[in-house]
């Protein structure tokens, strides 16, 4: 058993408290899981598949390991590499093919196919009208010290829209697709490998449906596509992010878990506002399920399942959470100054936070340390307060997400002279 397979072993037992959700937190390697079929994981993982034409990647990878992964191919096999499939257009999936590509132009070899669903290149149209907004996004969530987000994408030369299969040599790559994480998502049967290749419908933690930063993510057909993938009678499953489970048994038991987990977050959210329940009544109903979300495979490390049932609201239900005063908000500061005046002033409704702080009501806290620092912009000790506060919620939250968005306030606070900048345990 090689690195990766150990580790793998490892992750499966709950022996490691995280898995591969970061960037700068993944193994590197790849691994020969038999003749011809190997799995390369970084962020994000791929798999290639080599045939008499060349080899087949499964996903591409980032920017940040395409060096790194270029180099672990090329020790593994001299051969050209001739199709690369996308499972979907995300950016840590697809910025693989570069070295590849120029490395064929440099021998005169025939140039590499990129394939991928329909959707794809619409996405990247995207990318490039949102590219400022995602750069911010990329450096809150993954505290990097600026934005950072490409703007050259490699569009695919083919696209699929429901199933398309590929013939690498006597055997062949089933391409499905099924929305989930993305409306471009694609996951890759390989039956004689007995294989599956699911992109980043798993992921070793819980499933990146709710992401409050991204667009629309789509927890039903994601769950359905997990109950395709578990009657194939796989023994392999080669994931988007984390390392691969090995066996039948653990295949059908990880996909049915992560099914299971969306499939409840679902019926709860869903059977609440057919009752006409409001948004924030919901979110403080649904029951998780903390058997599920206990295994290894499945903890909030990345998203957060509350964050589920606000994708599935806005997914269903639009943006109006059932509160009449959203509808046409008052400017933040306006309503902050009105409840500051009741208060008795900003600084009173920041010492009303803390106090509720120390009490356990860090939520409620961070509500009224909100109208304060909204109240009066340039408080700095409110803003300490404020930066305690955000910090603290910080150290509590377990999904990334959360804790990114929290340390960033508290950050912004410190900022204002208003505290130390947070330290890396809330980071």
């Amino acid at each position: 058993m090689g690195e990766i397979l150990d580790f793998a072993e490892r992750a499966w037992q709950g022996a490691l408290a995280e898995t591969q959700v970061h960037p700068g937190r993944v193994k590197v390697g790849l691994e020969e899981l038999d003749s011809g079929l190997a799995f390369v994981s970084a962020f994000s993982n791929m798999a290639v598949l080599e045939g008499p034409e060349g080899l087949c990647f499964f996903d591409t990878s980032s920017l940040f390991h395409a060096k790194a992964i270029f180099a672990l191919v090329r020790d593994w096999t001299p051969s050209r590499l001739a199709t690369a499939v996308y499972t979907h257009g995300h950016v840590d999936h697809v910025f693989g093919t570069r070295l590849f590509e120029q490395e064929a132009e440099d021998k005169g070899w025939a140039s590499v196919e990129v394939i991928a669903h329909e959707a794809c290149p619409a996405r990247f149209d995207r990318y490039q009208l949102t590219n400022g907004y995602n750069g911010v996004i990329n450096q809150r969530q993954f505290d990097f010290p600026e934005p950072v987000f490409p703007k050259n994408f490699r569009y695919p030369d083919r696209t699929l829209r429901e199933e398309l299969v590929l013939e690498v040599g006597d055997e062949t790559a089933v391409l499905h697709h099924d929305r989930g994480e993305t409306d471009d998502h694609v996951w890759i049967h390989l039956p004689e490998r007995k294989a599956i290749y699911t992109g980043d419908l798993f992921i070793w933690a819980s499933p990146n449906c709710g992401n409050p930063q991204k667009v629309q993510r789509y927890p039903r057909e994601w769950a359905q596509a997990l109950r395709k993938m578990q009657v194939l009678d796989a023994e392999r499953l080669l994931p988007g992010h984390g390392p691969p489970i090995l066996g039948g048994d653990r295949v059908r038991q990880a996909l049915g878990d992560a099914a299971e987990l969306i499939e409840t977050l679902f019926e709860q959210t869903l059977s609440m506002m057919n009752a006409g329940a409001k948004l924030n009544d919901i979110l403080h109903s649904v029951e998780l399920p903390e058997a599920l979300l206990a295994r290894p495979y499945l903890r909030p490390t990345y998203d957060d399942p509350y964050y589920i049932v606000r994708n599935l609201w806005r997914l269903y239900g639009g943006w109006y959470e059932g509160n009449p005063a959203t509808l046409k908000p008052a400017k933040d500061d306006a309503v902050a100054q009105a409840v500051a005046q009741l208060a008795g002033g900003a600084s009173a409704v920041a010492r009303q936070a803390e106090a509720l702080a120390a009490d356990g009501a860090l939520d409620v806290a961070c509500h009224l340390i909100e109208f304060a620092a909204n109240a009066e912009p340039t408080n700095a000790e409110i803003h300490g307060v404020r930066a305690d506060l955000y910090r603290a919620r910080a150290k509590d939250e377990l999904s990334l997400m959360g804790k990114a968005i929290y340390t960033a306030a508290a950050r912004d606070s410190a900022a204002m002279g208003g505290a130390d900048a947070p330290n890396d345990e809330a980071s």
